[in-house]
């Protein structure tokens, strides 16, 4: 079996951050992007203890829960609102395990 690419190494997960993400929780991944408090609630910092107690117990949950967003518009309303337009995706299967991983190192690494 493959081991999955370093936080150093996985550009997909950065460039998919970056491109699709940083908008409105900002590079350093602590709610410091440009649409950051425009939405409702205001985009959270995903490196406080809570939320990595969060990534601890759930797995998966940063990306499921909030790409997928199955029960929510709260991302495409605040881009709309806002005048962003983010091209549409056709996320695969390694899209979402790079950028779950690229964001679980990136948080596990902040202070």
């Amino acid at each position: 079996m493959q081991t999955p690419p370093s936080y150093a190494e996985n550009a997909n997960g950065k460039k998919l951050f970056l491109q699709r993400c940083a908008m409105c929780h900002g590079a350093d991944i602590k709610g410091t992007g440009a649409l950051a408090h425009k939405s409702n609630p205001p985009t959270p910092d995903l490196t406080t203890a809570a939320f990595k107690k969060r990534l601890r117990d759930y797995p998966g949950v940063i990306v499921s829960s909030v790409i997928l967003r199955p029960n929510g518009d709260l991302i495409p309303k605040t881009l709309r609102e806002n005048g962003v337009k983010v091209a549409p995706y056709a996320w695969k299967v390694s899209d979402f395990r790079d950028l779950h991983q690229y964001m679980s190192e990136v948080i596990a690494a902040s202070r």
